[in-house]
């Protein structure tokens, strides 16, 4: 029987049927991972439908993944933290949920007093293994969800587990029965699910969860786990790695609303963020990520993206104060000491730093021409100019302009003297050996030097008592 989904203008058959395929020997897809190579791109040139949910929203693992690669938190850390997380989120909550570890003192002491703030997003849930004791630990914490680890590649499932598929089908489900009587929503980590063979286990596998579901009339999720990063975003690609395949799929053959899917993506091959987005536009509604992306090996998807991504993509920012991601990075800088790369996008010190003449000169005429957004407003990051042998005179005049904050007729034009008299000085600088930037320190000086008589600025007073001490 055939029905019209109006929504994809197409016929679909009333119901996909996809038996679980066991096997003594495990699919590692070898000509697709052979190993010994770089993990091979295939396609099918299937076209899925894009089908963005009517809403997406965001959650964190910054207290579970995103402790597995750095030193653990200390409790004043999380909660503060959390507190940012929530501040970011904005009043309806774009990020809903945060996951935490359950399994030590600190990380339930964590957990508690994250509780204690009161909050209604992000909802606190936690993480065990596919382990029926460990539902003792959600109970206690007084959690409604948690996620349950079900590798789903046969990676995991022969050459970690040392099970069959249907052995392992049937220890996780066993397991969900089992959260699902105590009244809490499994959310169920498909672990390695772009190595998986995806129809015959994870649809059959999914499709068994929502019988689940419908049966207890609770939620039973389902988190996408990239965990290697093999994700790919392209049209037409195969799976098991295309993402738009894996959502089409667990959406349209294993019947998984939109709102019980979740994207878990790292950035092993740097496609966090696109493979998240495109799992958002193919029809899931939640992304999972971590603050800065920091996570298992080269990292997750970062919470900071997503939501410029978000932005993009739905363009409603009444609720959202995107000026928190610099807080967040600097209490990452200051109070944590953790050293974000300089150049990272939107955290970084220099992310829109310019070294290049060329690009201050257009600079000086209109910020809008080398800076991606006003950066200013929306993340309380103004304009920066580093000055190098490849400034020029637009370098330093944007350096000078920036440095002493000097707006309209103050500003000073690179044609100034003092500006061709510091030009001149950089460059013999770097003719006599330097390879490092100028500090702003050194610009300061050069500056009291030349505009002391020119420019109005307390900092230009204070330049002077750095050089006299």
């Amino acid at each position: 029987m055939l029905r019209f989904n109006k929504h994809r203008n197409t016929l679909e058959p009333e119901e996909y049927i996809f038996q679980l395929q066991d096997s003594p020997e495990p699919n590692l897809f070898r000509d697709v991972f052979p190993y010994n190579k770089i993990p091979k791109v295939s396609f099918n040139y299937r076209l899925n439908p894009m089908n963005p949910p009517d809403e997406i929203w965001v959650t964190d693992t910054t207290f579970r993944d995103g402790q597995q690669s750095r030193p653990p938190y200390t409790v004043k850390q999380i909660v503060d933290l959390f507190d940012l997380i929530h501040k970011l989120g904005g009043k309806n909550g774009l990020i809903r949920q945060c996951e935490f570890f359950l399994y030590n003192e600190k990380d339930q002491q964590a957990v508690k007093k994250c509780m204690e703030r009161g909050y209604k997003y992000p909802e606190i849930t936690g993480w065990i293994r596919a382990v029926k004791s460990d539902f003792k630990l959600v109970k206690e914490m007084g959690l409604k969800e948690t996620g349950i680890l079900c590798s789903s590649s046969d990676y995991h499932i022969y050459l970690k587990l040392n099970k069959t598929r249907k052995q392992a089908m049937d220890m996780y489900l066993d397991i969900v029965r089992a959260a699902l009587e105590e009244g809490i929503i499994p959310r169920c980590h498909f672990e390695d699910i772009t190595r998986s063979d995806f129809y015959g286990f994870v649809v059959p596998f999914a499709q068994e969860l929502m019988k689940l579901s419908k049966e207890s009339k609770l939620p039973v999720k389902i988190r996408a786990c990239d965990t290697m990063g093999m994700g790919v975003s392209y049209p037409g690609a195969a799976l098991p790695r295309s993402v738009p395949g894996i959502i089409y799929g667990l959406n349209h053959f294993a019947g998984v609303p939109s709102e019980y899917m979740e994207w878990h993506g790292h950035n092993d091959f740097y496609l966090a963020v696109s493979n998240a987005t495109t799992a958002w536009l193919y029809g899931c509604s939640v992304i999972n990520g971590t603050l800065l992306g920091l996570g298992e090996r080269t990292g997750n998807t970062p919470i900071e993206a997503l939501i410029i991504e978000y932005l993009a993509l739905r363009g409603n920012d009444d609720q959202i104060d995107t000026t928190v991601i610099t807080e967040i990075a600097d209490y990452y800088r200051n109070e944590i000491g953790y050293p974000i790369p300089p150049t990272q996008p939107f955290v970084g010190s220099e992310f829109n730093v310019t070294r290049a003449g060329i690009h201050s000169d257009g600079l000086l005429k209109n910020e809008e021409i080398y800076n991606i957004f006003d950066t200013r407003k929306l993340l309380n990051r103004p304009l920066g100019v580093a000055v190098t042998d490849k400034s020029g005179v637009a370098g330093i005049a944007q350096w000078i302009n920036i440095f002493f904050e000097l707006k309209g007729d103050e500003q000073i034009l690179k044609s100034h003297e003092g500006i061709i008299k510091i030009k001149e000085w950089v460059e013999k600088q770097y003719v006599e050996g330097r390879i490092t930037s100028i500090s702003d320190e050194e610009m300061a000086e050069q500056a009291h030097i030349h505009f002391r008589n020119t420019i109005k600025s307390d900092k230009l007073q204070k330049s002077e008592t750095i050089k006299t001490k």
